[in-house]
């Protein structure tokens, strides 16, 4: 076993090649000021793999070792061995300005004969501001130093590469001596990500008493853990300062502007067609001369039950007469007592409610402790932010992702409120028997409304607390409610014209539970597996005839034994014995093309099989609800109806929105589909404020656009107030 110490003076450049015995040290050359990186460089030039040669650099508050060949190891145990190995000597802190410091470089081997060459250089711009990073392997880690200036707070440290980096970890350590910086311990210590092509690191002054730390450079034995094999290049590092706390106020204040701007608009339009005489609740109703002395009490519904009518064994006979009229009326599917629909449509809302706390409560739970496991272990390749523009604030790590969701919390709220002077005014024009509210226009029933607010506020909270630390996990969280709007929109549609048939809130909540269990399924089990594709294609299929049979009998039709029966009798009948068109031709031409959009999904997603099934899935619901109101426009059309001015105003401006926010959605500025690095190629900068990014502006967008499309709804039947409902048809 030999060994020889070699004393170099800290920061002096040499090269020396030496054969394995006592040597004299090299001579002290002139220094250059601190800070300065120093880099020691060994290549063992004797090929004796089975007699590494131990080097251990020692210094002042830090001792370096290593072997050569240095033995590192990948993915299931893959051993790799690396004859020349560069590792860049800890900085230790010095009270002097200039301070000559030693270190000391022992080399020990068991080979009687192994030559190798060590050399010391200096680290050009070892101060951090934007250098250029020549990484060729594990061997050649690197690392830099950043000082904080006086008056910034905090930074983002951005690495990037015009070709794919090999895989590599970026890392942010305070300036301690040992620096982690190879493969197998870089994630001891500090916060670090994944990269090949990007990466960025937000980094804030109080995080580091020193207020300085070390970006370190470390690549990684094999590309599979960025998610492919990527050629080499070379990086570059740079640093940009992030926004004051100025730029934290006036963010927060441009998005209260942008959204209480919309209450203000609100008050003006209702205040205008108030004195106008034609107002969002029943102006109409309001105007009636038709003074009651009496003003009768509206009745309790606490004892009211769907069950106490209907009890007649000729009101299921009546149902069949009617129900299969060519041409039906409001008049003649709004039969049953106000009160008995009234509390049926109002579970709507407190079961949505219910489900809301007893949803959101887990959820916030666990992304605080997604996010505290981020904070304490730094490892950010757990969530998949855009990291070139994610603005920290506290513990959370893009606050300004969380914030762009207000929209969606305060446009909720106001729709409730109008909604809420809805009712109040439709109520007192109940009171005072009013016979435009009794007898005519679309019947007046809230609670589906109340459920449409309640839920695009809890889209608003449910997606905050997804980008608290979005990842492959929970991302249902941030659609689950897409989910619930979507049906409660179809479900409103419907029930304009068929208030006594639409749905309880009991099946329809139990459908959508349904619908969001097949999402976390085909999140979890859905990628690449056959199995789960047919049988989910097979079910789609199967609820899309179901509910076109129940649409197209309007309830009046049996799931019994003898279904199969009745349908081959119906065919045998209708279309083979006499050739007849169908009955109902407009309800017909409506569910054909429900039924070709639906099974050309289903084929998409059976041939294509989409990685993020629960968008897939959202797109299948948006489909439809489109597709049903733009059924319900032109029967409305055709129907001879006609659409007043400010739900007009209201379609037109809500596409635009839709559009605009649309394509804000699609630029994909992370994918949880792929691996974090991967993820990373798709970061961008932002683009508003220097505050959000594309993501946050479809926040904005879409939370407007949704508000919009509600108001569409709530408005769209305005025209017929004052027609009788036995004249309003049914489609």
């Amino acid at each position: 076993w030999q060994s020889q110490p070699r004393k170099v003076a800290l920061g002096e450049p040499s090269v020396r090649t030496a054969v394995a015995r006592p040597a004299r040290p090299a001579p002290h050359l002139p220094l250059f000021p601190q800070p300065e990186g120093v880099r020691v460089s060994v290549n063992v030039l004797s090929d004796q793999n089975d007699r590494p040669v131990l080097f251990v650099v020692r210094q002042k508050e830090a001792v370096v070792s290593f072997q050569v060949p240095l033995i590192l190891r990948g993915l299931y145990q893959r051993k790799y061995a690396y004859q020349e190995v560069s590792r860049t000597l800890c900085q230790p802190q010095t009270k002097a300005e200039v301070e000559t410091q030693h270190f000391y470089v022992d080399v020990s081997t068991l080979s009687l004969n192994t030559s190798y060459q060590l050399r010391v250089t200096r680290v050009e711009n070892f101060v951090l501001h934007v250098a250029t990073v020549a990484a060729t392997g594990p061997f050649f880690p690197q690392y830099f130093k950043y000082e904080f200036p006086e008056e910034v707070d905090s930074v983002i440290v951005k690495v990037t590469s015009a070709m794919a980096f090999p895989c590599s970890v970026i890392s942010i350590q305070d300036i301690l001596c040992p620096v982690y910086d190879l493969d197998n311990n870089v994630a001891f210590i500090g916060m670090y990500q994944t990269m090949t092509k990007k990466a960025a690191i937000t980094v804030q002054k109080k995080d580091f008493p020193s207020h300085s730390f070390y970006v370190v450079v470390v690549v990684k034995t094999e590309d599979e853990a960025c998610g492919g094999v990527p050629q080499s290049a070379t990086p570059t590092e740079g640093l940009s300062w992030l926004c004051t706390a100025e730029a934290y106020v006036r963010s927060v204040l441009f998005c209260l502007g942008i959204f209480l701007s919309f209450y203000i608009l609100t008050l003006l339009i209702a205040g205008w067609l108030r004195g106008s005489a034609d107002g969002l609740g029943l102006a109409a109703g309001e105007r009636s001369l038709e003074n009651v002395a009496g003003r009768p009490r509206l009745d309790s519904l606490s004892s009211v039950e769907e069950d106490d009518y209907d009890t007649l064994a000729d009101i299921d006979y009546d149902k069949n007469v009617i129900r299969t009229k060519q041409y039906l009326c409001v008049a003649d599917l709004a039969r049953k007592d106000k009160r008995v629909l009234r509390k049926k449509y109002q579970i709507y809302f407190w079961n949505i409610a219910t489900i809301a706390v007893f949803y959101a409560l887990p959820v916030i739970q666990l992304v605080i402790t997604y996010q505290t496991v981020v904070n304490v272990t730094g490892n950010q390749d757990i969530c998949y932010y855009n990291f070139l523009c994610a603005h920290p604030l506290g513990n959370l790590s893009a606050f300004n992702n969380i914030l762009s969701n207000l929209g969606y919390v305060l446009l909720g709220l106001l729709f409730l409120l109008i909604i809420l002077q809805r009712e109040i005014n439709y109520n007192r024009a109940l009171l005072r028997n009013d016979a435009h509210a009794l007898e005519c226009g679309i019947p007046k029933h809230f609670g589906l409304f109340y459920a449409m607010g309640t839920a695009l506020m809890m889209e608003g909270l449910l997606s905050a607390c997804y980008h608290v630390c979005p990842n492959y996990t929970n991302f249902q969280f941030d659609t689950s409610f897409m989910y619930m709007i979507a049906g409660l929109c179809m479900l409103k549609l419907y029930q304009k014209r068929h208030p006594d048939i639409n749905a309880s809130a009991y099946s329809a909540y139990a459908c959508l539970a349904l619908v969001i269990f097949f999402s976390v399924v085909g999140v979890v089990f859905g990628k690449g597996n056959t199995a789960f594709w047919i049988v989910f294609s097979v079910i789609h299929i199967v609820a899309t005839l179901l509910l076109s049979t129940q649409l197209y009998y309007m309830g009046r039709w049996k799931l019994d034994s003898g279904i199969l029966r009745r349908i081959l009798h119906v065919l045998y009948t209708d279309c083979v014995r006499q050739c007849s068109g169908p009955m109902y031709v407009d309800r017909m031409v409506l569910l054909v093309m429900g039924n070709i959009i639906n099974w050309s999904l289903a084929a998409y997603g059976l041939i294509v099989r989409p990685n993020d099934f629960a968008s897939y899935l959202l797109a299948i619901g948006i489909c439809n609800l489109l597709l049903y109101f733009a059924f319900y426009i032109i029967m409305k059309l055709r129907s001879g109806e006609r659409i007043k001015l400010i739900p007009l105003l209201c379609i037109i401006s809500t596409s635009v929105v839709w559009g605009f926010a649309l394509f804000f959605f699609f630029q994909g500025l992370s994918t949880w589909q792929k691996t974090p690095a991967e993820s990373r190629e798709h970061n961008r900068d932002c683009i508003l404020l220097d505050f959000f990014d594309d993501h946050d502006i479809w926040h904005f967008l879409s939370s407007i656009a949704m508000f919009g499309s509600f108001l569409v709804l709530l408005t769209l039947d305005d025209d017929l107030d004052c027609v009788q409902r036995d004249k309003i048809y049914v489609f």
